[in-house]
């Protein structure tokens, strides 16, 4: 193994190591999940995945589903400071996105997947793992949308593209352990606590104008003790070739709601669909032919169908806050460098109040962002929030990536400079729905 391979399987392990050894794992009580996080993360194997499809299975009888708490304490308080904890997991996605994510950026998208490397430094981070309560196998204490945002904020300053890959397994883990049952725990959320955790994703976009997720055309129909399932999804995350789908279905009798789908199934079509932005995301289109499922396959009911819409919507704008302040990042110092006629150009008042508006644009959106993520923790109405939110970041990060191009000129047109991937990257923001979960 060269060099280069070691150091990029080792970052994922020496990023938690360093969380692990900290200070305030003690003073927070973390030190046992911290620990467990570290031991699993060790075992990872960095061996080539088999093409098999994962087999699913029930390991014990549990009467009560595992639940982690819920963050927030639901006071009148107002607060966007990051705690302790927060801003530590905050400091290992930035070292992650930063010595991972964007050295492998490039060849991420021209492969359409992000490579094993960076898998496999994924899992030793225990992104999954975080996201699976102590009971099952997982390091997960508590449940906090706030700090899947902020993580999936600095993954997406990393590379959008691959964040989408690495954060869809996870969205449906936070699914189970919200909403799943004591037997669909067991049988899947467990899964996601091992040393390859199944590739996932929330499929819920369909290929419809107009598209309303909250009125799925994929239908689900009652056939007896089962429910056939035929439709269509677009751009999932993971798609062509994902063990494990949480479809978004109208089933009848009850409405919308969402259903564990393994892809196993022969009647489960799955197929790439690349598209202008995210191509490292390995989208796909799943079509579903008269798939065949009990009761036990549906997951929650109408609230949770509701709640999932607004957290996936949500975790796209933490990674298009992320992706906006790369952006931002990369102008700035552009600007201040690059001479034109004598003088820096960030001296002409056109580049300066353009670089100004995008600064006031990315801290309105963080703030949107972190403001429904926060009513979430507390226990308060949130999809006002969330519906504003999304709106706001669809509409302004593709100026966000749009002004970016133009104020690099010739080279905000060339891949030597990333801003006109992140450009195509941000313009996915206003089409996508599911795949992701807060």
């Amino acid at each position: 193994m060269d060099e280069r391979k070691r150091d990029i399987q080792g970052v994922g392990l020496s990023l938690l190591n360093r969380f692990a050894g900290s200070e305030v794992v003690d003073k927070l009580g973390l030190r046992k999940p911290a620990e467990k996080a570290l031991y699993q993360a060790s075992k990872a194997s960095f061996g080539a995945a088999s093409m098999a499809r994962r087999r699913f299975k029930s390991v014990s009888q549990r009467l009560r589903p595992e639940r982690m708490e819920r963050a927030g304490d639901g006071g009148d308080l107002f607060d966007l400071t990051p705690s302790d904890e927060q801003a530590m997991m905050q400091e290992a996605a930035r070292r992650f996105a930063e010595e991972v994510l964007r050295p492998a950026a490039h060849d991420a998208e021209a492969h359409a997947e992000p490579s094993k490397d960076v898998w496999s430094a994924a899992h030793e981070l225990g992104l999954a793992m975080m996201a699976v309560p102590e009971a099952l196998g997982g390091a997960g204490a508590e449940r906090s949308a706030v700090t899947s945002g902020l993580v999936a904020e600095q993954l997406g300053w990393g590379d959008p593209g691959q964040a989408c890959a690495l954060l869809a397994p996870v969205g449906v883990a936070h699914a189970l352990a919200c909403w799943g049952d004591a037997a669909q725990q067991d049988r899947y959320l467990r899964a996601f606590a091992e040393d390859t955790p199944p590739d996932a994703a929330l499929a819920l976009l369909e290929p419809a104008a107009a598209f309303d997720a909250a009125h799925p055309g994929c239908r689900a129909e009652r056939q007896g003790n089962n429910w056939i399932v035929t439709g269509e999804k677009a751009l999932v995350p993971l798609g062509p070739f994902a063990d494990l789908l949480i479809v978004g279905a109208d089933c009848e009798g009850l409405g919308p709601r969402l259903l564990l789908v393994e892809t196993r199934d022969e009647r489960v079509l799955q197929t790439p669909e690349p598209g202008m932005g995210l191509r490292a995301a390995s989208l796909g289109r799943v079509q579903l032919h008269g798939v065949v499922l009990g009761d036990d396959a549906v997951l929650g009911d109408a609230d949770s169908y509701a709640q999932a819409i607004d957290l996936a919507r949500l975790a796209w704008c933490s990674l298009a806050v992320g992706c906006a302040q790369a952006v931002l990042d990369l102008v700035g110092p552009y600007v201040t460098e690059r001479q034109a006629f004598g003088e820096p150009i960030a001296y002409r008042q056109g580049v300066a109040f353009t670089v100004a508006d995008m600064a006031i644009e990315v801290d309105a959106m963080r703030l949107m962002t972190w403001r429904a993520l926060a009513r979430h923790d507390a226990g308060l109405e949130f999809h006002r929030e969330a519906v504003l939110a999304h709106r706001y970041c669809a509409e302004h990060a593709m100026q966000l990536g749009s002004d970016g191009v133009q104020m690099l000129g010739g080279h905000g047109f060339v891949t030597e400079y990333p801003v006109e991937r992140w450009y195509r990257d941000l313009r996915a923001l206003g089409i996508m729905e599911g795949g992701l979960l807060a």
